[in-house]
Parts: C-alpha cells; sequence; structure tokens
C-alpha cells in the first residue's frame, strides 16, 4: 500500500475500536448506572497505571535518541515530572468525583481478572516485541479525542452526580492524543513498506483493539449481568490482586 492508503487502512480500523462497545455506548448515552461508572473507572485505572510501564519497555528497546527523546514526554505526561500533576493523579481524582476511595482504587482490589489479564498481555507484548511494532500499538489513539471527546459532552448532562473537577484527565488528554497521533502515525507510515509488514501493523492494531474490547467484556459480566468472578460460590472479590507470573 502507499503511505496514503496504509494510513487509511489504519483509520479504518476505527470501527472495531471500543467506543462502539454496548458497555461505552451506554455510559456515553446516559444509561450507566453509579456502579457501572464507579467499575469503568477503578478497572481502567488499571490500565492507567499500566500505560507509563508500556512506554518504558519501548524506550528500552529503542536505540534511536532522537525517537526516545520525543517518546519519553507520554511517560511523563501519565506519571509526572517533578512538582507536577501526571495523568495517573488525575485519574485519581477523577476517581474520588464519581465517589471511590482513593485508598480502595490504589489498592487494585476492584480491577477484574479479565481486565488485569487484558492489560498484562499488552505491557508483556511491549516488552517483547519490537520498539516500531510496540510503537504501533498505540495507534488506537488516533481515536481517543473522539472517546475523551463525548465523555466530556455527555456525562455531565447524564451524571450530574459527578464531581465536573473530575474531568480534568479527558481534557488534559485532548491535546496529548492528538500530538501522540502524529508521532506515532509518522513511524508507523515509515517503518511499514512491504504489504506483509503493513498486514502485520493491522493486526498489532487489533491486538491492542482486542485489549480494549476485552477489558469492557469483563466489566459488562460483572456490572451489567452481574456475573462477576467466582459470583455462584461467593459475594467476596476472591480474586488475585496481582502476582509476578
Amino acid at each position: 500500500m502507499s503511505p496514503g492508503e496504509f494510513e487509511q487502512a489504519l483509520r479504518a480500523k476505527g470501527a472495531c475500536y471500543h467506543i462502539h462497545h454496548p458497555y461505552h455506548v451506554a455510559m456515553y448515552e446516559g444509561r450507566a448506572s453509579r456502579e457501572q461508572i464507579q467499575g469503568w473507572v477503578a478497572n481502567r485505572f488499571y490500565y492507567q497505571l499500566n500505560i507509563p510501564l508500556k512506554d518504558a519497555a519501548i524506550l528500552a528497546n529503542c536505540p534511536d535518541r532522537d525517537t526516545r527523546r520525543e517518546w519519553v514526554q507520554r511517560i511523563l505526561d501519565h506519571d509526572g515530572a517533578m512538582g507536577e500533576e501526571g495523568g495517573i493523579e488525575a485519574w485519581l481524582r477523577l476517581a474520588e468525583a464519581v465517589g471511590l476511595d482513593r485508598e480502595q482504587v490504589l489498592s487494585q482490589e476492584l480491577v477484574l481478572p479479565g481486565v488485569r489479564f487484558a492489560v498484562d498481555a499488552y505491557v508483556n507484548f511491549a516488552r517483547r516485541a519490537s520498539w516500531q511494532e510496540a510503537a504501533s500499538s498505540s495507534l488506537t489513539e488516533l481515536f481517543a479525542p473522539q472517546i475523551h471527546q463525548s465523555r466530556l459532552d455527555s456525562w455531565p448532562q447524564h451524571y450530574p452526580w459527578i464531581d465536573p473537577a473530575g474531568y480534568d484527565y479527558f481534557r488534559k488528554r485532548l491535546k496529548e492524543a492528538r500530538r501522540d497521533v502524529d508521532h506515532g502515525l509518522r513511524i508507523t507510515l515509515e517503518h511499514y513498506r512491504t504489504r506483509e509488514a503493513q498486514e502485520r501493523m493491522l493486526n498489532i492494531l487489533q491486538f491492542k483493539f482486542d485489549v480494549l474490547w476485552s477489558m469492557l467484556d469483563a466489566m459488562s459480566m460483572a456490572y451489567e449481568l452481574e456475573r462477576p468472578p467466582y459470583h455462584t460460590v461467593t459475594r467476596e472479590r476472591v480474586w488475585h490482586r496481582g502476582i509476578e507470573l
């Protein structure tokens, strides 16, 4: 494919973006319960925590200094530079805004096994893949501004019980995501030149969509169908909270 055709093929994958998952549709249409909103925020926090680990893995595998200089900003965006608040802290304020306890969110006790497995698979992919492939997997950011804007447009209207201060993360990411897309797309269009390589990249992007979609599938089971893990034997959260494998 030409660079233009390849970019078009990448953008066409947006039909699989998790903004179309029924769980997300319910949230921006105002049909989500308080528990469903809180469950999403608590579980998505595990993804937010792992974004800097994913990006650090890309840096560790990347021999190009100019790329590292640009990519490292993603870690600072989430962890925060010295004396500055980052995206992880902003997400914790979102958690408090929806009525969650900060320490409980930090403990990760609410993170469902399906969410943990999906996120861990993504981080492990970034560690093992070439830095170009791992970097390109982040191109789900092509569609991120749309999903952040949908929350900013609909949540204040449908969920007046959420403290508006919690929306700072979404506002912040509107600008950051567009900047990150420019860099990630540049890497991708330069690296994948053969049809075989481009098809592999489209499959890698689908893997990332699978990660995001699977996270919401796990939340749907727990908070919509009321079938959390081990629901047939106990209502307690007996699932593991993370171990080194």
